[in-house]
């Protein structure tokens, strides 16, 4: 089996440098015949895309792929169209994950494919919130990193083409904000299952609040309320 990693990126080169050391430190079991790392930079303006072409031989797993800003859905679609796999992960760029997080996704997803005799499922791996940047991984879990989304792009993994099938994220969602929990609904309806795989652990980092962060944070919101719309419009319900 090969995995296409797809992670969109814009504007967190420090903390996607230690993001893709950890996917560079992978486990390997039988299953997994090899993976690669798409990194879909969507316009940075931080030195992201010259930092990693100049350092292309310390990740050979990696690929790089470039868009004019245009957000996370155009972003991962961008990478799914261009990925090699038989099986999509999908991950954020802030995102520090553990050593065994792709054999535990690839054991759950084997696992629930024998059982259900298809492959419409996917696996929610754990995201555990984290302010250290230093040592993302220190962290504990809890009970404020449980999440109640049925399909969230932090830490998911799913057959590439039950996800072709399902159409993708809708590029109508171009600012921040609900592009994956709508894809999610898309799911549901046609009955791919979620299946939870607590084992697979990825330390979302986002740095502690302060006073500076205020403005950001009340534009963040601006947005997602923009995207709330769209996806209420198309699915309108409570």
């Amino acid at each position: 089996m090969l995995i296409s990693v797809v992670i969109p990126t814009y504007n967190r080169l420090p903390i996607l440098r230690k993001c893709l050391n950890a996917l560079e430190n992978q486990f390997f079991i039988d299953d997994i015949h090899d993976y690669e790392i798409v990194i879909v930079d969507d316009g940075s303006t931080d030195g992201t895309t010259d930092w990693l072409r100049n350092n292309l031989n310390d990740f050979p797993h990696l690929r790089l792929l470039e868009q004019s800003h245009g957000g996370p859905a155009m972003g991962r679609n961008f990478g799914v169209a261009n990925s090699k796999g038989d099986l999509i992960v999908f991950i954020d760029s802030d995102l520090v994950v553990d050593k065994f997080f792709l054999c535990n996704h690839v054991n759950s997803l084997i696992s629930a494919w024998k059982k259900l005799g298809n492959r419409k499922c996917f696996t929610y791996g754990s995201v555990i919130n984290t302010s250290n940047f230093n040592n993302p991984k220190s962290e504990p879990f809890k009970f404020q990193d449980l999440s109640w989304a049925y399909f969230a792009t932090g830490n998911v993994a799913i057959d590439k083409k039950v996800l072709e099938i399902s159409g993708l994220f809708d590029t109508s969602f171009r600012l921040y904000g609900w592009e994956d929990l709508e894809l999610g609904e898309r799911l549901r309806n046609m009955g791919v299952k979620l299946i939870k795989c607590p084992k697979a652990i990825g330390y979302h980092w986002h740095p502690a609040l302060d006073l500076d962060q205020i403005p950001h944070l009340i534009q963040i919101e601006k947005e997602r309320a923009k995207m709330g719309l769209i996806f209420y419009r198309k699915h309108p319900t409570l």
